[in-house]
């Protein structure tokens, strides 16, 4: 059954509907919050305040219009929230899990694996320093592969917007991620050992 049945069936009363729903976009739900409020319990309380929120606001969810976006914008309101309110900052702190590799696969070396955990965490800190608007529009195309129409509804604005958001944000993080690859500022000399 498809989320606009489940939804239809929910609006007039079907538990498990809605409990089907819950089951689908749980998992993506906790990512986003968890995502937003870097804190794990924090995520959960806000993903299960959003299922609670999204149920009781049913009647109000536009017919025809994706699911996921609409309540991920609702798990994302509730996360930011929740970061508001929490009285210490918890740096962000993203499990990456194992691939699965296929028996066989050619294990990377140690100096593989140590580079590409450096670079995750220079990603990772350089993502926590842009701003919230920035950090959302990437987590949700990268990190949550959202579409852009789902982003788009999720944020509340056009897709058009999306992407022009999206082009700004990456470029910050690019400036944030190498920041020796700046031009230098004219008039400035550079000290030189040649001489």
């Amino acid at each position: 059954m498809d989320d606009r049945d489940l939804v239809l069936k929910a609006r007039q009363g079907d538990v498990d509907a809605y409990a089907e729903l819950v089951r689908r976009y749980s998992e993506i739900a906790f990512r986003t919050a968890y995502l937003i409020t870097r804190d794990a319990p924090e995520a959960e309380d806000a993903a299960q305040e959003a299922f609670v929120k999204a149920y009781y606001a049913l009647d109000r969810f536009r017919t025809g219009a994706p699911f996921r976006p609409w309540l991920l914008r609702i798990v994302a309101n509730e996360a930011r929230n929740r970061r508001m309110r929490m009285s210490r900052q918890v740096s962000l702190q993203l499990r990456v899990a194992a691939s699965n590799q296929e028996a066989g696969t050619i294990l990377p070396s140690p100096e593989a694996v140590a580079l590409g955990r450096d670079q995750r965490q220079a990603l990772l800190e350089a993502l926590e320093t842009l701003r919230e608007e920035d950090r959302l529009v990437i987590i949700y195309r990268y990190f949550l592969e959202l579409s852009e129409a789902e982003i788009a509804e999720a944020l509340g604005c056009a897709r058009g917007t999306v992407k022009s958001r999206l082009s700004r944000a990456l470029g910050r993080l690019r400036d944030r991620l190498a920041p020796e690859a700046r031009p230098e500022p004219r008039g400035e000399l550079r000290s030189s050992d040649d001489d």
